[in-house]
C-alpha cells in the first residue's frame, strides 16, 4: 500500500489547490486536525480531505449535532410509525429534491455541499469503471454528474439509488450468463477510462450567514424529510443501500486482484440491515468510504498508465 500514498500537489491546477493550511507543529500540543490531514495511511483525494477536515471543525458539529440527532430520531419515529399505520402510501419526489437543494443552498456549509455533489459524481465513475471491466460492458452506464447543488433538484438522490440497485442487478445477471468474464478482463487488461477528475462548482466566496451546518448534522435533519417524502419501502431501500459498500469493495477487488484495502470498509453485511435511526451516520461513513475507494482507483490508474515517450 505504500506505493499508493503519494499525491503530487504541485501539479494540481489552480482550482484544485489544497484548501487547507497546517499550523506550525507543536509537539507539546499537537493539533489533531493537522495530524489527521497529514496522515497518509489511507489514500484519499487531498482536496476532498481538506474539505472533510474543515467540515469536522465546524462549530455546529460540536454544539448542534447531538441535539439535532435526538430531535431527528424522535421525528423519524413518528413519521415511520404513522406511515406504517396509514392505509395508503404517498411519495413526493419533486418536493423532496427541490427542498433538498434549497436546504443545502441556504443552510449547509459550502464544504458539506462540495462533498455531497462530489460523492454522486464519484459514485457514477465507480459504477462505470465496474461496467467497463465487468461481465457485460453493454450495461447502461450512469450519466448522473451534477456540478452544483442546484443540479441535485432534478431527482439526483433518487436516481443515485436507482442507478446503484439497477447496476447490482444487471451486473450479477451478467455474471450468471458470462461465468468466464474475469479471465477475459485479465487477458485484455483493466480499463480505467471512467476514473476521471470529478468537477464540482461550489462558490466558497459568498458565505451566507445561515450556511453553517456541518455535513452530518445536515444529513440528520434531511433524513427526516427524506422519510416523509418516500414510501416506507422506498425509505428502507435507501437506508439498505448504504450497506452495499462491502459488495462494491468485493467487485473492485475481483477486478484488481487486490483486497489489501478492504479493511477500510465498515458499512458491511447487507443481509443484516441496520436501523434507519443510524442512517445518517451510515451515510456519513458511506461518503468517506467512497472517497477511499475512488482515490484507490485513481492511484491504480496512475500506477498502471504507460508514460508517453
Amino acid at each position: 500500500m505504500q506505493k499508493l500514498q503519494k499525491q503530487d500537489t504541485e501539479n494540481l491546477p489552480d482550482e484544485r489547490k489544497i484548501p487547507y493550511a497546517t499550523k506550525p507543529y507543536n509537539r507539546r500540543d499537537p493539533n489533531v486536525w493537522d495530524v489527521l490531514f497529514c496522515d497518509r495511511s489511507i489514500p484519499v483525494d487531498l482536496v476532498a480531505k481538506a474539505y472533510m477536515i474543515r467540515d469536522l471543525q465546524n462549530w455546529t458539529r460540536s454544539y448542534l449535532l447531538i441535539p439535532i440527532k435526538i430531535i431527528a430520531n424522535l421525528l423519524l419515529a413518528v413519521i415511520m410509525t404513522a406511515k406504517r399505520l396509514l392505509p395508503f402510501q404517498f411519495r413526493a419526489y419533486t418536493l423532496m429534491h427541490k427542498s433538498a437543494a434549497f436546504f443545502l443552498n441556504n443552510f449547509v456549509s459550502p464544504e458539506a455541499c462540495y462533498l455531497i455533489v462530489r460523492h454522486i459524481c464519484a459514485g457514477s465513475n465507480i459504477i462505470n469503471f465496474l461496467i467497463d471491466n465487468g461481465p457485460d460492458t453493454q450495461i447502461e452506464k450512469s450519466k448522473l454528474y451534477p456540478r452544483t447543488v442546484s443540479d441535485l433538484a432534478d431527482n439526483a438522490f433518487l436516481e443515485h439509488d436507482l442507478i446503484l440497485y439497477n447496476f447490482v442487478w444487471d451486473y450479477n445477471q451478467a455474471m450468471l450468463t458470462n461465468p468466464n468474464w474475469l479471465q477475459a478482463v485479465k487477458k485484455r487488461g483493466i480499463n480505467y477510462d471512467s476514473i476521471q477528475p470529478v468537477e464540482v462548482a461550489i462558490d466558497f466566496e459568498k458565505r451566507r450567514w445561515l450556511r453553517i451546518l456541518d455535513l452530518e448534522s445536515a444529513i440528520e435533519l434531511f433524513k427526516v424529510f427524506y422519510s416523509l417524502c418516500l414510501t416506507s419501502d422506498e425509505f428502507a431501500r435507501a437506508v439498505m443501500s448504504l450497506q452495499l459498500d462491502e459488495n462494491f469493495g468485493v467487485y473492485v477487488s475481483e477486478i484488481t486482484g487486490n483486497c489489501d484495502w478492504n479493511h477500510v470498509i465498515v458499512n458491511r453485511h447487507p443481509l443484516a440491515p441496520n436501523s434507519p435511526f443510524n442512517a445518517a451516520r451510515d451515510l456519513f461513513l458511506h461518503g468517506i468510504i467512497s472517497e477511499y475507494l475512488y482515490r484507490y482507483l485513481e492511484l491504480q490508474k496512475e500506477m498502471n498508465s504507460t508514460p508517453i515517450k
